[in-house]
């Protein structure tokens, strides 16, 4: 049988991930949840609770003062290394 959800899921899966200061949090978990440990690393713990997952990677960092072009070579590495 046609399966129009996988075959969505297998699209999405072939677009390049980059993030940048801009994305949202859960945006970025959703698109990939093995991202979760590097929030963890900068002090964000309550990465399910709604106001984390609405915050940009930018106000994220500035809230935990951490570097944010540091975190976001890290995801976007992360991120790289899973489309190979």
């Amino acid at each position: 049988m046609f399966d129009i959800f996988n075959m969505l899921k297998k699209d999405e899966n072939k677009a390049v991930k980059q993030v940048t200061r801009e994305t949202i949090i859960g945006d970025i978990l959703d698109m990939d949840q093995s991202t979760a440990p590097y929030f963890m690393e900068i002090g964000m713990h309550c990465l399910g609770c709604p106001a984390s997952r609405g915050e940009s990677i930018e106000e994220a960092c500035e809230v935990h003062g951490v570097d944010c072009d540091e975190l976001l070579e890290k995801l976007n590495a992360h991120l790289a290394s899973k489309k190979s």
